[in-house]
């Protein structure tokens, strides 16, 4: 731990923070230590899904809890023109091509092929658009056709020396990013994607370390190519467990998980809530 660290805690405005959010964001308060700087970034790339009156109740969830952070706090969709020219700069190393493929597309040619590798988020994209001739895919660009950014992961390994990041609980980790296959590194509707705009981000903010739940700690291996490939530094990584429901099932948004203002309406305290997830 150095010592003025540097965490944050970058919720998605699709719904209201519910526990599984709180134990995130006081695990990252925690980390920040004595002295240290703990901030709070929106994750609003999504345009269609994210709303601001989730946002302002990211803000009062979060001072319920007992948690504060130094303003203006961060938001994606004001930095897309940051995201776009770092993509720029992965296209001129000729390190990314365009994939016109829909998901459907995709979901065919797995279903066809005789066996698909599997990467930590499911099956790896089989490489249909990568070897498109450079006039081909220039022609579907210039005629509309929707398309997104994939990093040729193949290409960028062969470009880097042997990566490594330093997870706090289990030491130095060598980075294997081919895991992932050929990433996304921009959507269809917007210049970027979650591991793009995430390592940009957690740079430009100098957190020191970044703080995430288990089922996350894959992405590290991308974002620590990506960190070579556009000279950012590489912070310290540190994950924590997931919560579940009786079931066994991971608490999520989508999943009706109970809303933090429903318990605080419900006359849960923030101490009792605090108590109940260890901290």
């Amino acid at each position: 731990m150095t010592a003025a660290e540097i965490t944050r805690f970058a919720p998605s405005p699709t719904g209201r923070l519910h526990l599984g959010h709180a134990l995130a964001a006081l695990f990252a308060a925690r980390e920040a230590g004595p002295g240290g700087t703990f901030l709070v970034r929106i994750e609003d790339i999504d345009a269609g899904r994210c709303r601001g009156a989730f946002v302002d109740g990211i803000f009062a969830d979060l001072a319920w809890l007992g948690l504060s952070w130094p303003e203006p706090v961060m938001r994606q969709s004001a930095r897309m023109a940051v995201y776009a020219r770092a993509l720029e700069t992965l296209k001129a190393h000729g390190l990314v091509y365009p994939c016109f493929c829909s998901r459907g597309d995709i979901a065919r040619e797995i279903a066809a092929a005789a066996s698909a590798p599997q990467g930590p988020d499911g099956p790896l994209y089989p490489g249909t658009c990568r070897d498109l001739p450079p006039g081909e895919a220039a022609r579907r660009i210039a005629a509309g056709h929707p398309h997104a950014w994939r990093l040729d992961v193949a290409k960028a390994i062969a470009a880097a020396p042997t990566l490594a990041w330093t997870d706090r609980d289990a030491g130095a980790r060598v980075a294997t990013p081919e895991i992932f296959g050929d990433a996304v590194l921009a959507r269809r509707d917007t210049p970027t994607s979650y591991h793009l705009a995430v390592t940009l981000d957690d740079a430009a903010q100098g957190v020191t370390c970044v703080t995430r739940a288990a089922d996350l700690a894959p992405a590290t291996h991308l974002h620590r190519l990506l960190q070579y490939l556009l000279g950012l530094p590489t912070p310290e990584y540190r994950f924590h467990p997931l919560l579940a429901d009786d079931t066994g099932k991971r608490l999520a948004k989508r999943d009706n998980a109970p809303a933090l203002a429903d318990l605080r309406a419900a006359g849960v305290t923030p101490a009792a809530l605090r108590a109940q997830l260890g901290f």
